[in-house]
């Protein structure tokens, strides 16, 4: 992709021009949006409450066929105008890191916003919001329908289920022409790279005891304590693309205890195809053999320990090559707004879409912040209107607009 790309039709033509210029002059509506969202508490597996809202604000707005489906997202779209059914898909995240409970009020300091999720993603929901509001009000109609979803799951455990949900065998978004996720703020960045991750919690079990009467008997803590210096110290796949963490361990219940039973969760993460089941293999393979030489040591007459693996978190990687058009558009509209395209990878609700070839990227939605996922998270509304504006045109590249 050359250096500086061509400046797009979208940006010289006059019928967009009011609907640039609402993008602006709305922009105070959209922080309200983040505002009130971001006081929603949308703990993992809590988005109930919050997805109620935006399906109210999607009904206000005037979207089409506004619903939840069976995982809770909330749907609702805007039809297109040359009889395509395959859809370009809007999506951003209603949920957050942060768990029930978590101090939600807002604090201003110094042209900021203090308050967790304000970024990550109050700032995508209210960008969605925008572009819906925009094209509703503006009057332009696009080739493509264009379906926005404010999705559960995105965060942490939630393993993206809601975006898993709507491109799963039988889903209402396969045959989706294209996708892009609004998550966060931000001008430049240009999510074209899936980075997936596996996520393995090993269990490993045995007889137990006491400390001194049962010593000699096979110790869980000792077995897992060695494979998680062997797990550390595999070679990686694709070294430069490819991450392993031994993330969280813990078993026993008391000083005078010989343990029984033990855990260890492990995060494994790779932008290339194909390397997280040889990595998952090796791991197993390390569990096998050090299980078996702790139980090969034990006192006679002793119970064996036994293992177990089992995957907790599995987020597919993939790629949009650079030269597709959706990643050219987003490339061109970019600098074209004055702005330098930083082409990057990342793990998003993209992931799943980009996984099964349908041409996908993530991009904030303009503003700046800091902090994510800590309860110092906040976010300065410079260029919020730009970051709309951006994430309008990117769209309607992909959806066309009707002549």
């Amino acid at each position: 992709m050359p250096s500086t790309p061509a400046v797009p039709p979208l940006l010289s033509d006059a019928r967009l021009r009011p609907v640039r210029a609402l993008a602006h002059q709305t922009d105070a509506d959209t922080l309200n949006d983040q505002l009130e969202l971001v006081v929603i508490p949308s703990p993992p597996f809590g988005e109930e409450t919050r997805g109620a809202r935006l399906a109210e604000r999607f009904r206000e707005i005037g979207l089409a066929g506004v619903r939840r489906d069976g995982e809770g997202n909330v749907i609702g779209s805007i039809p297109g105008a040359n009889g395509d059914p395959r859809p370009i898909v809007v999506a951003a995240h209603l949920d957050t890191v942060f768990a029930a409970g978590t101090d939600l009020t807002p604090r201003r300091e110094n042209g900021r916003i203090y308050v967790p999720g304000i970024t990550d993603n109050a700032r995508g929901l209210a960008g969605m919001l925008a572009v819906a509001r925009v094209l509703a009000r503006a009057g332009v109609r696009p080739k493509r329908p264009v379906v926005f979803v404010g999705t559960v799951g995105e965060e942490g455990a939630g393993d993206l289920r809601g975006v898993k949900h709507l491109f799963g065998e039988g889903g209402e978004l396969r045959q989706a022409a294209g996708f892009i996720a609004l998550d966060g703020s931000g001008l430049r960045r240009i999510v074209h790279r899936a980075i997936g991750s596996r996520r393995l919690r090993v269990e490993v079990a045995g007889p137990g005891g006491h400390s001194w009467a049962d010593r000699g008997a096979a110790n869980p803590i000792v077995a897992l304590g060695a494979a998680a210096a062997e797990i550390a110290a595999l070679a990686l796949p694709e070294p430069t693309r490819t991450a392993l963490t031994v993330a969280r361990i813990g078993g026993g219940t008391s000083i005078n205890a010989i343990p029984g039973g033990a855990w260890m969760e492990l995060d494994m993460r790779s932008e290339a195809p194909g390397v997280l089941p040889r990595l998952e293999e090796s791991v197993r393979a390390v569990l096998a053999r050090v299980v078996e030489r702790e139980n090969a040591g034990r006192h006679k007459n002793t119970e064996p320990l036994t293992s177990a693996v089992a995957v907790i978190g599995d987020r597919p990687s993939g790629q949009t090559q650079p030269r597709e058009p959706l990643v050219q558009a987003a490339s061109a509209i970019t600098y074209g707004l004055g702005q330098k395209p930083e082409l990057v990878g990342s793990s998003t609700d993209a992931n799943v879409p980009m996984a099964l070839g349908i041409p996908s990227i993530a991009i904030g939605v303009g503003g700046d912040s800091g902090g994510i996922h800590t309860t110092d998270e906040w976010y300065s509304n410079e260029n919020g209107a730009l970051g709309v504006e951006r994430a309008l045109l990117i769209i309607l590249a992909a959806a066309g607009v009707e002549a």
